[in-house]
């Protein structure tokens, strides 16, 4: 033995094989964790697209648009809003798209508005457990 293993003592096979067996498990647990956040926020349950808006009059505004689920038991609930030139919200309308029906669903909505909108626009859709509008 060497004066410092002497001194200092070794470390064990055994323990060493142990911190190596706990990092590996750690690491492979981590890994793991990663790859299913990735794939579940890689398709969320809802998400909406803007087809089309046309403003109607002074005080109203329509907007065409798509809402995908996941599956057709998904209730989503959609937000459409409408602006103004100065982009200040001059309309809002939250859409309930229940349960059924088709996956993919086209929907055409009024929202009224308190003066002229220059835009409207799909916020974004979300279900339940899907807190981030899409």
């Amino acid at each position: 033995m060497t004066d410092l293993a002497r001194r200092y003592g070794t470390t064990r096979p055994v323990r060493r094989r142990l911190v190596h067996a706990g990092v590996a498990l750690l690491v492979a647990a981590s890994l793991a964790w990663v790859v299913w956040a990735a794939l579940e926020h890689a398709r969320p349950k809802v998400t909406s697209d803007l087809r089309s808006f046309e403003v109607v009059d002074q005080h109203t505004a329509t907007a065409t648009f798509t809402v995908v689920r996941r599956t057709p038991a998904v209730a989503a609930s959609c937000l459409v809003r409408a602006q103004a030139t100065d982009h200040s919200v001059v309309g809002e309308l939250n859409v309930t798209v229940g349960p059924g029906g088709d996956e993919v669903r086209t929907l055409t909505e009024t929202v009224r508005t308190e003066r002229e909108a220059t835009s409207v626009s799909v916020v974004g859709c979300r279900a339940e457990g899907q807190n981030q509008r899409r």
